[in-house]
């Protein structure tokens, strides 16, 4: 048996480029605990604990705050499925950010050559609440035909949430469709677990649903033309295979 290899707090702070303060204060909030503590009352940290403070770090690189990386992490969700979302995220601020420098660039050429900028250029990259706008456009007026609900009834869109949520929501759909392509029952435990978690992300991002208001969510788009064609045109079948996963999914809770 391979004898496992721990780490002080000090050789962590080295390790990872934090503060041995910083150790501390994620261990009063419980977001980082030790493994152990010696009988010299020393942290110890082992390969587990390294993993989840690189998960945490990945989170601070996108200025996410303290308590919403405590709630992501709760429950020691599966690894690789944050690691992939961590990703996303890091390569839509990567995208975001080279807009912002592009931009940047034609200012500072334009201002060593004395001219005035095109002003719709000015601002590319700061955005892009335009483009939620224009992305929702047919969804929102089949919403208002339909059913009398105006999706863009609210003053502005916080541009980042909906970054966040509709990475989040392509993950989940991503992975239900892949469960559908490789024959997998809508039981089955990794449907279940991207239930879960995708549950669990409405939940800590302002969005209270429980599985039984899921599974309507579920029903609906199973019953509605537009956002069944939608999911059909992803995975044929998807549609119903959602909203049998969901129904079992609710009825288990």
């Amino acid at each position: 048996m391979v004898k496992q290899v721990l780490y002080t707090v000090k050789e962590i702070s080295l390790l990872a480029n934090v503060t041995i303060k910083t150790l501390h204060h994620y261990h009063k909030i419980g977001l980082l605990l030790p493994c152990k503590i010696s009988e010299a009352g020393y942290r110890l940290y082992g390969i587990k604990e390294l993993e989840r403070l690189q998960q945490i770090l990945f989170y601070r690189e996108l200025d996410f705050p303290l308590e919403k990386i405590k709630q992501l992490l709760k429950n020691e969700p599966e690894r690789l499925s944050i690691l992939m979302n961590q990703k996303e995220l890091l390569l839509a601020r990567k995208k975001r950010l080279e807009h912002v420098i592009h931009t940047l660039e034609k200012s500072i050429d334009c201002t060593m050559k004395g001219e005035i900028m095109d002003k719709t250029e000015m601002f590319k990259g700061f955005k892009c609440e335009a483009e939620w706008q224009e992305a929702l456009v047919e969804q929102n007026q089949y919403l208002q035909e339909t059913y009398d609900y105006n999706l863009l009834d609210k003053n502005t869109i916080d541009v980042e949430k909906m970054n966040e949520t509709a990475i989040e929501a392509k993950h989940f759909t991503d992975g239900m469709a892949s469960a559908l392509k490789a024959g997998l029952k809508f039981d089955h435990q990794i449907v279940r677990k991207l239930i879960s978690k995708h549950i669990d992300f409405l939940n800590n991002h302002g969005h209270t649903i429980s599985p039984k208001d899921f599974m309507e969510q579920a029903r609906f788009f199973l019953d509605d033309d537009f956002h069944r064609n939608m999911l059909e045109s992803q995975q044929i079948g998807l549609a119903y295979y959602l909203f049998t996963a969901a129904e079992s999914f609710a009825a288990n809770q």
